[in-house]
C-alpha cells in the first residue's frame, strides 16, 4: 500500500497510489493512514482517483482512519471512481463523508 501526502492551502491531501483497498491491504492502509494523519489538523482529503475497488474491509479501514483523527480534524473523500462511489452510496457512507469530484475541488470548494 502506497500513500503520499501533501499540504495545499492548509488542506492535507492524502493520495492512495493503489488500485484496490481490500482485505489484503486494509491493515497496511490503516497503519499508513495513522502515520499520515498523526500531524493532521483541520481538513484532510483522501484522494481516491487511482482506486478502482473498495470492499467491506477497505471501507472499514477508511472509517477507522476517520475515527482515529483528533483535534477537530475532518476526513473528506475525493475523486471516487464509479465502482467506489457505488460502494459509498449503497452503504450510505456518502452521508458520513463529504465527497468531492476531485482533490483540487475539495481544497477550493467555492471556486468556479
Amino acid at each position: 500500500m502506497d500513500l503520499t501526502s501533501r499540504l495545499q492551502d492548509d488542506v492535507m491531501i492524502v493520495t492512495v497510489n493503489a488500485l484496490r483497498i481490500d482485505a489484503a491491504v486494509a491493515i497496511q492502509f490503516k497503519d499508513q493512514m495513522r502515520a499520515a494523519l498523526d500531524e493532521a489538523k483541520g481538513r484532510v482529503v483522501l484522494d481516491l482517483a487511482q482506486v478502482e475497488f473498495v470492499d467491506s474491509s477497505g471501507l472499514g479501514a477508511i472509517v477507522a482512519a476517520m475515527k482515529q483523527m483528533h483535534g477537530g480534524a475532518k476526513l473528506e473523500l475525493a475523486a471516487l471512481r464509479p465502482n467506489v462511489d457505488k460502494v459509498f452510496r449503497l452503504t450510505r457512507m456518502d452521508t458520513v463523508f463529504p465527497i468531492h469530484l476531485a482533490a483540487e475541488a475539495a481544497v477550493h470548494p467555492h471556486a468556479s
